[in-house]
């Protein structure tokens, strides 16, 4: 077992002691870029720390005068200042806030108002089209509605921003003199999709604060860094991160979308950002691509091997070596960190490979949400590192090989679910929260993921297959794009499960390599590849049945597979055949 080192860190009880510090120690330093396009112009506005609290100041002061204090307000829209402001200061005045997601269908969102008793809504004005089908159902309990920007049917962010300036130039310091109990429910957080089945985790500011300092002793974040905000403010991982970085006192800045990430990272020169798998090894196929495209595949594999034989030896030469790939990223990224689902091992060792530290995490909503990770002095490929400082993990009803389900102790365990004491009972014990993810410790005491409890497929024999480890080397594949592995009733034996997989196309490659091809050959090439792949598997683990498709899988914001809908719609195919 290594003996941990960890980097220096401030802990504080609650996100207003996190801000105010940051105002005060980093004042003028860059806290957020906003970018503007108008008349075919770019323009980039610099908030400083300074600023960005008299923000959140002015326009919670303004919420109050709203009758807001203690209320619930929920937040919907895309990564942007104002969503930060909002949530901020919903956390800062003790406002539950109510992180959305702005892909919800009108049912869904109408839903989640009414369960969470959300009592007004700031949105991007993208969605106005929505929240006015909300207000005219009036099923919910909303009374103020503030779009993120100026509308003249609608309060705004910036009108009360300007309002509550104004209160506190009078006199009125209400939300600022507010004082925080860190251990009641600060956010209401949906975990995954919004029916009546869902959870909604409850989270404390001391469950956040507790991971925001957990974080910062492990990873090598640094004032000086430019962050991309990729993930979704609106999942706990986009969140906590946000937080994260306004402790640290480094810029943030905003990308345009999936299609636009190299062209964002060289246009803000970003150093750092947090993303989920998908992204990550979609940024890590795109280099691989550009140098197969530019035929020196042979030359950068030859280079990584140098380079690696030189990195035992204690030198470092691989920015130089690799300088020129690098500038297709931008030139100054140095560090990637995935979490949200297990990465494939090979994009997180291209990385580092290429000289970019790029490091795996491990958590959930429920844990706010980081409880392990591998960190700036200590990893190893394949792992979700060390359990964070102030956490203890252990491996219970472990199998024969070790598995067992992960269960966590930690100041950032959740409160509850949301109006659910039995589901939570089910999940928190003596202070325990059971994860229902599965892992084990190596000797080293490095935590491996090995899949999901509920995805587990379980043979008539009693073998278990994890669908997360086939999919992995199923999407290495060249004509693979995403894939899902899952067990099919057997025909012949109906207590019997057929080990199988639906792969999704990756359409660039077939225009690149398979021009000529038709769909049954593409498909006979796809099943001649899985059945080359089965002969690295036991026999137990073969896939026997393949689906092909060119639509995406269906997903939650956070790109991870929603496999009880896909299951329905495999499903709902076969029966039309």
């Amino acid at each position: 077992m290594k003996k941990m080192k960890y980097l220096e860190a401030k802990e504080f009880n609650n996100i207003k002691e996190i801000m105010y510090n940051s105002a005060e120690k980093y004042a003028n330093e860059i806290a957020f870029v906003i970018k503007n396009k108008e008349a075919g112009e770019v323009q980039y506005t610099k908030i400083t720390y300074k600023q960005m609290l008299e923000d959140i100041n002015s326009f919670g002061t303004a919420m109050y005068s709203l009758g807001l204090k203690n209320r619930r307000v929920a937040v919907i829209g895309k990564n942007r200042y104002e969503w930060a402001i909002a949530h901020v200061s919903n956390l800062l005045g003790s406002i539950v806030s109510i992180p959305l997601d702005k892909d919800l269908q009108l049912e869904e969102l109408e839903n989640s108002l009414i369960r969470s008793k959300a009592d007004a809504i700031v949105f991007d004005t993208k969605l106005i089209d929505l929240i006015e089908k909300i207000k005219q159902r009036n099923a919910t309990s909303i009374k103020e509605y503030i779009c993120m920007d100026k509308n003249e049917n609608y309060q705004s962010v910036p009108d009360l921003t300007q309002k509550g300036k104004e209160l506190i130039e009078n006199g009125n310091n209400d939300f600022i003199n507010n004082k925080i109990d860190e251990n009641e429910m600060s956010v209401l957080l949906f975990t995954s999709g919004t029916t009546s089945q869902s959870k909604a985790v409850m989270l404390s500011q001391k469950n956040i604060a507790s991971n925001v300092y957990a974080l910062q002793c492990v990873e090598d974040l640094r004032q000086t860094d430019t962050n991309i905000a990729f993930l979704p403010f609106h999942h706990i991982f986009g969140s906590t991160c946000m937080i994260l970085m306004l402790a640290i006192g480094l810029k943030t800045v905003f990308p345009d979308g999936l299609k636009y990430i190299k062209q964002n990272l060289k246009e803000y020169k970003v150093t750092v950002f947090v993303g989920v798998p998908v992204l990550t090894e979609a940024i890590y196929k795109a280099i691989v691509k550009e140098i197969e495209k530019q035929g020196k595949t042979k030359l950068i594999n030859t280079a990584i091997k140098i380079s690696n034989f030189l990195l035992k030896l204690h030198i470092d030469v691989r920015r130089k070596i690799f300088k020129q790939v690098l500038e297709a990223l931008g030139g100054k990224l140095r560090l990637v960190i995935s979490g949200g689902a297990p990465a494939d091992p090979v994009a997180l060792q291209g990385f580092n490979d290429l000289g970019v530290k790029t490091l795996q995490g491990y958590g959930l909503s429920e844990t706010s949400p980081v409880i392990a990770a591998e960190n700036y002095k200590y990893g190893k490929n394949g792992s979700v590192g060390f359990p964070m400082l102030n956490d203890t993990i252990e491996i219970v009803n472990k199998d024969e090989e070790g598995i067992g389900e992960i269960r966590v102790k930690g100041p950032n365990i959740m409160l509850g679910y949301y109006e659910m004491p039995e589901l939570t009972q089910e999940v928190l014990k003596d202070g325990w929260f059971y994860t229902g993810d599965l892992g084990y410790f190596d000797k080293e005491g490095y935590l491996f993921i090995t899949g999901r409890n509920k995805n587990l497929i379980v043979l008539k024999n009693g073998k278990k297959v994890f669908p997360e480890e086939i999919e992995t080397l199923v999407n290495r594949l060249d004509l693979v794009n995403e894939c899902m592995v899952f067990g099919m009733q057997d025909e012949k034996d109906k207590n019997d499960v057929t080990l199988s997989v639906k792969v999704v196309y990756d359409e660039q490659v077939i225009k690149e390599k398979y021009p000529e091809m038709n769909e049954e050959e593409l498909q006979k090439k796809v099943w001649e590849q899985i059945k080359e792949l089965n002969t690295t598997f036991p026999r137990y683990k073969h896939i026997q049945k393949l689906i092909v498709s060119h639509k995406e899988l269906i997903k939650t914001t956070t790109k991870k597979v929603k496999r009880q809908e896909e299951m329905k719609l495999i499903m709902k195919n076969m029966e039309k055949k």
